[in-house]
């Protein structure tokens, strides 16, 4: 049985993924490398990994096998690039941090940069999700940390907290709630929305809180991130909600007035998670540390 890292990084891929020619573009093979590789791990096991369906693929009992092993391995592999790094020359670090869309847009752009000024050893990989999913990612290993909101049960996670990241309504000029200075979401629900994309981790769970009301989001557009709904707020195409840190910093014309959300949901926590930060390896842990320093 013959595996390298390579192999590994690209299974790992494909169970993250489901998909084969997506596990090939993030472990920059290309198709046909990647499917070869496969197959020479099936024949080096005389098992099958996967199987294949109209869908992707999902893993056999000895893939999910290979995938816990493989996780491991790298890890390990990462903790001795971290313990040897003033000899490891040209070999990089891979953080793994997953969050959702405020922390994205928000909180992390200058604390991130600035660490990776400082670490030029270590890369990170930063994915937007919606809370829930980072969770199941953390706690199924391909994630090395998560930052979630309170509104999820984190409770078999270790957490530490990181940002107060309340949502704000944006009301535009004119309209006919432009007087309330707090509404709850279930008010909103009969008027025009600005949305964030169908795929950003807030647009997704505005839309759920809608269906829990008992009704449906109008979006009347999606914008492509958060400074897009602020300036089609702005100029009066329909009411948004983004969170309060956008609004503070935003340089824009103010066509619009930002009140509070009454809802408990909007007035969210955010935290740092991990399946366990001692086990973490130290590069990841200095960005923890970073992270949850005080600000």
């Amino acid at each position: 049985m013959r595996f390298d890292l390579t192999d590994l990084r690209l299974f790992l891929n494909i169970l993250e993924t489901g998909n084969i020619t997506a596990a090939a573009s993030r472990s920059h093979l290309s198709l046909a490398s990647a499917s070869a590789r496969v197959r020479a791990m099936e024949g080096s096991l005389n098992s099958a990994l996967l199987e294949r369906n109209r869908r992707g693929v999902t893993p056999t009992p000895a893939g999910k096998a290979l995938g816990r092993h493989a996780r491991l391995i790298l890890q390990q592999v990462e903790r001795l690039q971290d313990e040897l790094a003033d000899y490891a020359q040209g070999f990089k670090g891979q953080i793994r941090l997953l969050c959702n869309t405020s922390t994205l847009s928000e909180h992390l752009p200058e604390v991130l940069a600035d660490f990776l000024v400082s670490h030029p050893h270590i890369d990170i990989d930063l994915q937007e999700h919606p809370s829930l999913r980072i969770l199941h990612a953390l706690r199924h290993g391909s994630a090395d940390i998560g930052i979630v909101t309170d509104a999820v049960d984190a409770s078999d996670l270790q957490t530490l907290p990181f940002r107060a990241d309340p949502l704000a309504l944006l009301i535009p000029a004119g309209h006919p709630l432009e007087q309330h200075d707090s509404l709850r979401f279930s008010q909103t629900l009969d008027h025009e929305f600005v949305a964030l994309a169908a795929t950003s981790a807030l647009g997704i769970y505005l839309e759920e809180q809608a269906l829990h009301a008992g009704k449906r989001l109008r979006i009347r557009v999606r914008a492509e991130g958060v400074d897009g709904v602020l300036r089609m707020v702005a100029h009066g195409a329909g009411l948004g909600i983004v969170p309060q840190a956008a609004v503070d910093r935003w340089q824009g014309t103010h066509g619009f007035r930002a009140v509070r959300l009454a809802d408990d949901w909007a007035d969210r926590q955010l935290r740092l998670c991990a399946v366990d930060f001692a086990a973490l390896p130290g590069y990841v842990r200095e960005l923890v540390e970073v992270l949850a320093a005080p600000r």
